[in-house]
């Protein structure tokens, strides 16, 4: 199928219209502020790290060996002081297949939002792959999967870098299990507290 500029045809026909007309419940207990980050898979981590520094004008966060992530990891940020934006993971058979997209990362404004989001993903049976808190970047988070399998991630308090600034120490990294674990034993800096204490989970 050729595609168009503007396909006023295709954008009237009847299923193109019932997507457009897909309306948000007004009662949702969280509200989506911004995609946090996003990770590709790459085929050469050191030539996508090039072009993404040298070519786009990132700068590099933090990095993982291949004992922390299989392919290593390179963290990438730009000027507005989130520790990362985009991160990249090698490992990939070669070029993109269009199945390269690793995850993307939504963040909340609110720690109440990450506790809410993932009782009303229970609530609509969505299974969580993971609660609680990586390490670079040491936002708090859960991750889950859509019903394509494409991994998805709602976070808060990802660390903010200001400019000229260094990221944080691998050494104040602090991982939790759960988003319990995470409010107990916060970074230095971090200060996860809950406006809604009922949001815990015994």
């Amino acid at each position: 199928m050729t595609r168009r500029i503007i396909d006023h045809e295709g954008l009237e026909r009847a299923d193109v219209a019932a997507l457009r007309r897909t309306r948000t419940p007004d009662d949702l207990p969280f509200g989506l502020a911004k995609i946090s980050h996003v990770v590709l898979k790459v085929a050469d981590l050191e030539r996508s790290v090039t072009f993404y520094t040298e070519v786009l004008g990132f700068r590099v966060s933090d990095a993982y060996p291949e004992s922390m992530m299989p392919g290593r990891m390179v963290f990438l940020r730009l000027g507005n002081g989130d520790h990362h934006g985009l991160a990249l993971v090698g490992g990939a058979e070669g070029p993109a297949d269009h199945s390269e997209l690793h995850h993307v990362a939504f963040e909340v404004e609110t720690l109440d939002e990450v506790f809410r989001a993932r009782a009303h993903l229970r609530r609509h049976g969505v299974a969580l792959g993971f609660e609680g808190r990586r390490r670079a970047g040491q936002q708090i988070a859960i991750e889950f999967s859509d019903p394509d399998g494409h991994n998805l991630e709602i976070c808060w308090g990802i660390d903010r870098i200001p400019p000229g600034a260094e990221p944080r120490p691998a050494a104040e990294w602090r991982e939790a299990a759960s988003l319990e674990e995470a409010l107990r034993d916060a970074p230095p800096g971090q200060e996860p507290r809950l406006a809604d204490a009922s949001l815990l989970q015994d």
